[in-house]
């Protein structure tokens, strides 16, 4: 049986599109018939990890980490850690997600460099134009980062748009394939009674008190709250559109400033940030909202798993079209929503009135979504397509 260690930053319960969408491949990939662990960095802060406990769950070590900088965890005990797991799992094969430093010592370890790799390229480390502390740090990065491609056997990235738009990879496209990502739709349960109730609750909160209640559009972002999100042109946008109700689920720096615009706009009787909420809470209030917004400004959002939720649950979304991002081509994919330029709250408020203001279309939209995901980009299909990529390099290194 193939043996396969995948090396991440996080895991849930940590929130995000990449951690999520690991929890849905190792389990996937664990139907097709391999055998599957994964190491990446405790959700908690100190100098304690965790190895794997209970044997009927799929094994995921989680190192030590003293925290964050620049968004990168710091985990000193991580080289010792990835020795200790290859030494006690012996895989057959290494699949880093990048980005992700810790995944660079890969390239000291003998007993790691000994094994092919696959990398998983999510994202590139962006240039910031937003935050200048990662354009200097990329400074440092880059050539780590391409020492490690210049070892990889296969790199898998999430759309044609973003392959062609990345400049890292560009060295390296002979390797490249592209692998959208997926979601496991049984994953995100329809939400129970008392999370309806909820949910409920909470979209009460924002309701315009001034609109008919049929006339109140139900708006919801989920995502960290953080410099390329965009969370700010959202809130700019629900000012110039009396209809609109928003919830925004997430943690993250921006809080107190967001916090901020939105008293600074009289928006608070129409806009809220709810901070990091429960799963079965956040699927409900999916479940309950007229469309998802993902207003990201940078290709820092290179996919936008979170749209593949809001699919699941038959809603439109509305999104920034970065250029060369996933974000903009799964839209022209799928056809389930709305594209407008990053940045431009006038041009994001109205295609939100555009697409709530006809049900019918609206409707359609959350139809679409939903049937692409079942059809093209549910986790089965990616973990077959992974697992192709996995035996090609195997039958590759067997015959070399």
């Amino acid at each position: 049986m193939m043996r396969v260690l995948h090396l991440g930053k996080y895991f849930p319960p940590h929130p995000g599109g990449v951690e999520y969408f690991l929890a849905d491949l190792l389990p996937a990939l664990a139907a097709q018939g391999i055998e599957v662990a994964a190491l990446i960095h405790h959700e908690r802060a100190g100098w304690r990890g965790l190895w794997p406990k209970g044997e009927g769950d799929l094994p995921v070590y989680r190192a030590p980490t003293l925290g964050q900088w620049l968004y990168a965890p710091l985990s000193p005990a991580f080289p010792l850690w990835l020795q200790r797991v290859i030494e006690q799992f012996k895989p057959d094969l290494l699949h880093l997600h990048l980005p992700n430093t810790s995944a660079f010592w890969a390239l000291a370890l003998p007993a790691a460099r000994r094994l092919p790799w696959v990398v998983h390229w999510h994202a590139d480390v962006v240039a910031s134009q937003l935050d200048r502390r990662l354009r200097l740090a990329y400074t440092a990065y880059r050539p780590l980062e391409q020492a490690l491609l210049a070892r990889t056997r296969q790199i898998i990235v999430t759309s044609p748009d973003y392959l062609d738009s990345s400049q890292p990879l560009a060295p390296w496209r002979a390797r490249c394939t592209v692998i959208p990502l997926g979601l496991d739709p049984d994953r995100l349960a329809d939400p129970d009674p008392e999370s309806r109730r909820l949910a409920e609750g909470l979209w009460e909160r924002v309701r315009p008190a001034s609109i008919d209640h049929l006339q109140a559009w139900r708006v919801l972002a989920i995502g960290r709250l953080t410099y390329y999100k965009g969370h700010e042109v959202l809130i700019r946008a629900v000012a110039h559109q009396p209809e609109i109700g928003l919830l925004i689920v997430g943690a993250g720096p921006l809080a107190r400033s967001l916090s901020h615009l939105v008293a600074s706009l009289g928006l608070g009787g129409r806009v809220q940030l709810l901070g990091h909420q429960p799963d079965p809470l956040t699927q409900a209030l999916l479940a309950s909202c007229d469309l998802l917004a993902l207003p990201s400004l940078e290709r820092t959002e290179a996919f936008g798993l979170v749209q593949l939720e809001a699919m699941r649950f038959a809603k439109p979304v509305v999104v920034s079209d970065i250029p060369g991002s996933g974000v903009g081509w799964l839209i022209r994919q799928v056809g389930h929503g709305v594209a407008v330029a990053p940045g431009d709250s006038i041009a994001l408020a109205q295609a939100i009135y555009s697409v709530t203001k006809d049900q019918k279309w609206l409707m359609q939209l959350g139809a679409k979504g939903k049937k692409a995901l079942y059809k093209r980009f549910s986790i089965d299909a990616v973990a077959k397509k992974v697992n192709y990529v996995y035996a090609k390099i195997l039958d590759q290194a067997v015959n070399k």
